[in-house]
């Protein structure tokens, strides 16, 4: 079986009108949740992260909330690594809950999908605020098909699939007056 096989068959690939949590729109989604409520998904999956980094010499695995949460606590799991979590307060990507990050720490960033990577990369940026050094990025679904990069930073993704976008005022869903499902973490409105 295929890791898109995982999604059809936990019913995790959506087909509607969706707006993501970057604010564009789409008729394809990835509910990751879906699929990682599977245990034995979620150890294939983030498996083949933890495969990709092993030799990486990382310490500690992180990852954004919400989506990436389950992601980073497998995936660290998997490597006997410690693992946390970056959230947003008042907008801003930050440590809470008394995680922290070491100077010089070796930091493996996760996260269940990317489109844009606008919160890897914040989370990338807390990482080195921080003192610490970012190792690579593991993904879920890359729905950027190999668009979205992050430096010279390593990003592996378990499965690519460029899914079509567009930005709000130029989606043809909206123009036909289909309704849209917004199932990000932001509570975009």
């Amino acid at each position: 079986m295929n890791n898109l096989d995982l999604f059809t068959r936990s019913g995790a690939l959506l087909d509607g009108h969706f707006q993501l949590t970057s604010g564009l729109h789409s008729n394809q989604y990835f509910q990751c949740a879906l699929v990682l409520q599977h245990p034995e998904y979620a150890a294939v999956l983030c498996g083949q992260i933890a495969d990709h980094f092993r030799d990486t010499g990382l310490d500690r695995v992180i990852a954004p909330a919400v989506g990436g949460i389950v992601v980073g606590v497998e995936t660290g799991r998997l490597l006997g690594r410690p693992n946390c979590f970056a959230e947003r307060k008042d907008g801003v990507m930050t440590l809470r809950r008394g995680f922290s990050l070491r100077k010089g720490e070796r930091v493996l960033v996760v996260e269940d999908v990317v489109t844009t990577g606008g919160s890897v990369q914040e989370v990338i940026d807390l990482v080195r605020a921080a003192g610490a050094i970012p190792v690579g990025v593991g993904v879920i679904v890359d729905r950027s098909n190999g668009r979205v990069g992050f430096g010279d930073l390593p990003l592996f993704a378990c499965h690519r699939q460029e899914v079509v976008t567009w930005q709000p005022d130029e989606c043809p869903l909206c123009a036909e007056g289909r309704p849209v499902d917004k199932p990000g973490s932001r509570g975009l409105k």
